[in-house]
């Protein structure tokens, strides 16, 4: 059965140690068994630094460097596009 999570806004803030290790959890408990969705306008060179603290942040981004498929999307917000109508 898929059963998808959705990680929406990540990065927006530098994370704090309970954050770092939630995620690590969430995603060590969904590695290679279920599919987890970040959605964020962070650019990938970028996150090691917002996760911080180096060992996790190294530990959460192999847990999901190993098999993404990713989208770079361009263009404007559709937030703003859509409160000009």
């Amino acid at each position: 059965m898929w059963s998808p999570t959705l990680i929406d806004d990540f990065g927006l803030m530098p994370f704090e140690q309970h954050d770092r290790l939630a995620l690590l959890e969430i995603l060590e408990d969904r590695y290679r068994r279920h599919a987890t969705v970040i959605a964020l306008q962070l650019p990938l060179e970028d996150w090691h630094e917002a996760i911080g603290e180096a060992t996790v942040a190294d530990a959460i981004l192999d847990r999901i460097a190993h098999t993404p498929f990713i989208f770079n999307l361009q263009g404007g917000s559709m937030r703003k596009k859509s409160t000009n109508n």
